[in-house]
């Protein structure tokens, strides 16, 4: 196998060796897919300050998120179906995540369950969750984070209605997938991963199959899914929803400064700057070009951390020199997982710490911490002339 320098190399060896649809799932966005598109080449309109003859010894990517250590500030990203993009892949991604000193979070629709990842794993990972009407399976739910000790809730507020992502309705995703003759054919040339599946029992739902009541299989989980997500979700709602755990809670899904100061009143540690990867609302605008605004309405008073569009470590370095105090990256670590499984996670975080440590040594810094904007050359109407 030749080098792996970047994640686009980890990327090509994924789509050769995943399903097309969880191919697809990953690496689309909803509608026109703009949003999905820009999240990543807005990184792209942000210059660098080079600096020279400073002494870049004893360098350090070490810092916190929420009061937790991590080698570098970013945490794997909460993805749904990570199970199907290779077999027990919640549980190895964890691992390599923990291996890496990056915190891991376990999504609320993972193929793995809380206690399957728990069981696997030594070190504790965050746990994220969705704005769900069932007030007894979402206080089950919790509990069972708790009792699986995550050292973080992260609850999702974008998805109270699903996007429409085309590719997904035109390739019929499901977990397992369904047996049509497309499906089949495909899954013939993904030797490799059918093997997979067919040594692990995890091919369903983890979280929800056997706990949401009246979910037993497949067919009742489609119905359950279609009627949970809370329409009808408030600021108060957040506020009950945070009272039920008590360790640290991200709230992940601004956009807007407003939205920003109101996740501040409701009690979170933590805020994601993110647009769901481009997956929800098409035409908002991007994750980094949104940070700045938000940043001046909260960035003194809360933690406020960015989602979408990071696939480098250049843009972990953006992220932070602009004043997040932390990354997540969900894309670039599925690509490493259905490549190479867990080997491919870490891979992944090889790559893009390396960039973040040599980009940071070649702007001068020795310290991730001391990142501030006058390590970056940012256009003047990077984030819009809007008209009032």
């Amino acid at each position: 196998m030749a080098a792996i320098t970047n994640i686009d190399d980890l990327k090509r060896i994924y789509a050769r060796r995943t399903p097309r649809m969880f191919y697809d799932y990953c690496e689309s966005g909803s509608w026109t897919e703009q949003t999905f598109r820009e999240n990543t080449s807005d990184f792209d309109k942000i210059r660098l300050r080079q600096r020279v003859a400073v002494d870049m010894t004893g360098r350090s990517t070490a810092s916190q998120m929420v009061g937790q250590d991590v080698s570098m500030p970013m945490a794997l990203a909460p993805v749904g179906l990570t199970g199907m993009q290779h077999a027990d892949g919640e549980i190895k991604a964890a691992q390599a995540a923990a291996d890496f000193g990056v915190p891991f979070t376990l999504s609320t629709m993972s193929i793995c369950s809380i206690e399957d990842v728990a069981e696997n794993t030594d070190k504790p990972f965050w746990f994220q969750v969705y704005t769900l009407k069932d007030d007894d399976f979402m206080k089950r739910l919790i509990a069972r984070a708790a009792d699986a000790k995550c050292s973080a809730l992260v609850i999702t507020l974008d998805l109270q209605i699903m996007g429409q992502r085309h590719k997904d309705i035109k390739n019929g995703l499901s977990a397992p997938p369904k047996p049509t003759l497309v499906n089949m054919m495909n899954l013939a040339t993904k030797v490799q991963w059918g093997l997979g599946m067919l040594q692990t029992k995890r091919r369903f739902f983890g979280n929800i199959v056997g706990h949401a009541a009246g979910v037993t299989d497949p067919a009742s989980l489609t119905t359950w899914t279609a009627e949970a997500f809370d329409h009808s979700l408030d600021w108060e709602r957040v506020k009950e929803l945070r009272s039920w755990w008590k360790g640290p809670v991200i709230l992940k899904g601004i956009l807007d400064a407003e939205d920003a100061k109101m996740a501040l009143n409701v009690g979170a540690d933590a805020i994601v700057v993110s647009n769901h990867g481009g997956r929800q609302l098409d035409g908002a605008m991007s994750s980094i070009a949104s940070l700045p605004a938000i940043l001046d309405a909260v960035g003194d008073k809360i933690e406020v951390h960015l989602d979408s569009g990071i696939r480098s470590g250049q843009d972990v370095l953006k992220a932070l020199a602009m004043g997040a105090k932390g990354t997540y990256a969900g894309r670039a670590f599925v690509y490493g997982l259905g490549a190479m499984g867990q080997k491919g996670v870490t891979t992944a975080l090889e790559v893009m710490h390396k960039e973040l440590d040599t980009t940071m040594a070649l702007c001068g810094e020795t310290d991730v911490n001391n990142l501030g904007r006058h390590n970056l050359l940012i256009p003047k109407d990077f984030s819009g002339d809007w008209q009032a």
